[in-house]
């Protein structure tokens, strides 16, 4: 009795297991159905779609500003002008002015004193920024009166407008720039020799008045260096001369270099000493 109640319910329990896959496979035939109904309707209908030509629309782009005067820059191109003028104006500020000169001598200052740190970067970077606007400012006004405002008054050409302004710019840097390091330039390029100031061109002005301005920084930070490193010669001996061998040095005569510092009224005269030799 026992066995025909199981072989019943087992034979129950495989009509069940049958009926259900014959279900999924009826599932799965619906859906497959389906799937090759949508993609038959999407094939026939991009079919029309894609034999159609596609049209792109025109883009007309007008530079000029609607008047029928040639010499008149028009606006967009005065825009794309100011924005490359932008993108260079780190890497003029750098090369064609006395920022490099200031930034080296206040970043030697920060070594010679060993304040790691301080002052930070932006300190450094923004106070020299300021000073080289304050010594190239006579040289800007030049360069606005003699070249921009004769351009945007429509008095002169652009080539001239470049000439014009190149030459105050040029001759801050004849001035600040070495004739060795000229003459170094002038024989790397293989260029005749110049006769005069204006025969110079920008490419080997530009890397020469680098090069002198650098050298000129360096000997500055190394003036700025011996005070301090005679007080650390000092300070060194006297920590030995006591047996404070592990003591390190800067420990003791970072105070000594502050006050030392404060006491000559150091940022005035560095400050005043940069300004002064550009003069």
């Amino acid at each position: 009795m026992g066995f025909k109640l199981f072989s019943g319910a087992a034979s129950r329990t495989d009509e069940q297991s049958c009926a259900g896959v014959r279900l999924h496979r009826r599932n799965w035939m619906r859906l497959l159905v389906c799937i090759l109904i949508i993609c038959g309707v999407l094939f026939f209908t991009g079919t029309s779609l894609w034999s159609q030509p596609i049209s792109i629309p025109s883009i007309n782009i007008n530079v000029g500003d609607g008047s029928d005067q040639p010499g008149k820059v028009a606006v967009v191109l005065q825009l794309l002008l100011a924005l490359t003028i932008l993108s260079l104006a780190p890497s003029i500020l750098v090369m064609l002015t006395s920022f490099t000169r200031i930034v080296v001598v206040f970043s030697l200052l920060r070594h010679a004193l060993g304040t790691q740190q301080m002052p930070a970067n932006q300190i450094i970077v923004g106070l020299s920024l300021f000073l080289t606007f304050f010594i190239m400012t006579p040289i800007w006004q030049k360069v606005n009166t003699q070249a921009i405002q004769p351009y945007f008054n429509e008095q002169i050409s652009a080539q001239e407008a470049l000439k014009l302004g190149s030459k105050p710019v040029r001759d801050f840097m004849l001035k600040q720039t070495r004739e060795k390091d000229l003459a170094l330039f002038v024989k790397v390029s293989n260029t005749k020799r110049p006769q005069t100031p204006a025969d110079i061109s920008m490419p080997v002005l530009i890397p020469a008045f680098v090069i002198s301005e650098l050298k000129t920084a360096f000997q500055i930070g190394f003036l700025i260096y011996l005070p301090f490193l005679v007080l650390d010669m000092v300070v060194a001996s006297v920590l030995l001369s006591m047996g404070m061998m592990m003591l390190p040095p800067i420990m003791i005569s970072l105070p000594f270099k502050l006050l030392l510092f404060v006491l000559v009224d150091g940022w005035h005269l560095i400050v005043g000493s940069l300004i002064q030799s550009f003069a």
